[in-house]
């Protein structure tokens, strides 16, 4: 492959992380389903996922100022993908399905109603509305002030549920530890309409470990690095600790240190891992996609070390350890071009398989988690446009200085 500058790479991963999300939108009008992405490329063509619209609607900002994308042009399908969300998506209580059909915005299958994925698609809609202004802004508080953050939350426990089945009729679960959720707890504490107790940030469980030298580490249970990526992707850590004295973004710093320490550690195990090739999350592997990729220190203790590694867990906690990311990330572009395609790099890869496996998809998550946390290592864009809207800085406060 070329050879690039750091600055390059970064540019060009990004450049065609956002060309994902510009052309595998519904690029029709007219449809019901116009701005709805898909949730991955090229397989499943007609199954949109509201997550990757979150991310597409900040992709959109990123691009008008980056000049990928004419302003006009993005801020019309930004306009238009959030009438989409308000007017024709599927949803119950302003709670999106996770994934809905491309065409006809309904749900998609057997979808559950999505909390997480619902948080992540406002997030994208509060920073496209800060970037564009206008009737986008005004489209972005609409759908995030129809949420029913109350409907959500179980009274017992104070905490959300973690699903709810549409054809049962019911929730199922509960985001009862730390994990990816953040986002739910300050917009849901903000919201002017329909608002949860700020104290649910205080009733989730805290599990602390440590790995390979790295912690105290406040952990999820399978340890995949995604859970310390994607509130961060929107709302800016930095600096500042919670009433408890944890500073959370330090928390994935040390976190991305140990997932890459358990890489070097388990290299003996996979020809995949090493120093330049690390990052285990949630991706694509050779049997289909799986959420248990991940590291210690983790709950679980399931062995998920088949040697699969997604670009995007470097690439997501690029801002969290730059040196080490930049080296994977370079590592994977210069020495195995077969994980690179139409879209930058494709979802993961594993040379352990024979023959070496490469993913044959990229997924919007993976592309938007990438394109987000470059960007904000090199200019802060989305930490400082979506950190301009209401809810994100009253939110934040309300949780964590209650």
């Amino acid at each position: 492959m070329e050879r690039l500058t750091d600055e390059q790479l970064l540019d060009l991963e990004s450049k065609l992380s956002f060309r994902f999300f510009w052309e595998e939108a519904n690029a029709d009008p007219d449809s019901p389903g116009y701005g709805l992405i898909r949730d991955r490329a090229p397989g499943q063509p007609n199954m949109a996922s509201i997550a990757a619209v979150g991310f597409g609607l900040t992709s959109l900002a990123i691009g008008a100022e980056r000049g990928w994308v004419a302003r006009e042009e993005a801020c019309e399908r930004a306009r238009g993908t959030l009438h989409t969300c308000l007017h024709h998506a599927a949803h119950r209580h302003g709670f999106f399905f996770h994934f809905l059909d491309m065409n006809t915005a309904r749900p998609y299958g057997g979808s559950e109603v999505s909390v997480i994925d619902t948080a992540i698609c406002i997030c994208g809609a509060l920073t496209a509305g800060e970037y564009f202004g206008g009737q986008v802004r005004e489209l972005a508080r609409a759908v995030y002030e129809r949420v029913e953050w109350d409907w959500y939350r179980n009274p017992e426990t104070n905490q959300f549920y973690m699903g709810y089945d549409d054809r049962k009729g019911e929730h199922f679960g509960a985001w009862d530890h730390y994990a990816e959720q953040f986002m739910m707890y300050f917009l849901g504490a903000a919201s002017p309409t329909h608002p949860v107790p700020a104290d649910m940030f205080d009733d989730f469980v805290r599990y602390v470990g440590y790995y390979g030298g790295h912690g105290p580490i406040i952990h999820s249970t399978g340890g995949a690095l995604f859970v310390y990526q994607f509130s961060h992707a929107w709302f800016d850590f930095r600096n500042r600790k919670d009433k408890y004295g944890v500073d959370w973004f330090e928390n994935s710093v040390r976190a991305s240190r140990a997932n890459r320490q358990f890489c070097i550690d388990h290299a003996d195990r996979s020809k995949t891992f090493g120093p330049l090739s690390w990052g285990l999350t949630a991706c694509d592997g050779p049997r289909g996609y799986h959420g248990g990729y991940g590291a210690d220190p983790n709950t679980t203790k399931k062995d998920y070390v088949d040697g699969t590694i997604p670009p995007c867990g470097a690439a997501g906690s690029i801002v969290f350890t730059p040196e080490e990311s930049i080296a994977a990330l370079r590592n994977y572009y210069e020495n195995y071009p077969k994980l690179w395609g139409k879209y930058g790099f494709q979802d993961a890869y594993n040379l352990d398989e024979s023959p070496e496996w490469y993913a044959e998809d990229v997924i919007g998550i993976d592309k938007g988690i990438t394109l987000l946390m470059i960007e904000n290592y090199r200019t802060g864009f989305v930490w400082r446009h979506f950190m301009n809207a209401a809810p994100a800085r009253e939110g934040m406060d309300m949780c964590m200085r209650s």
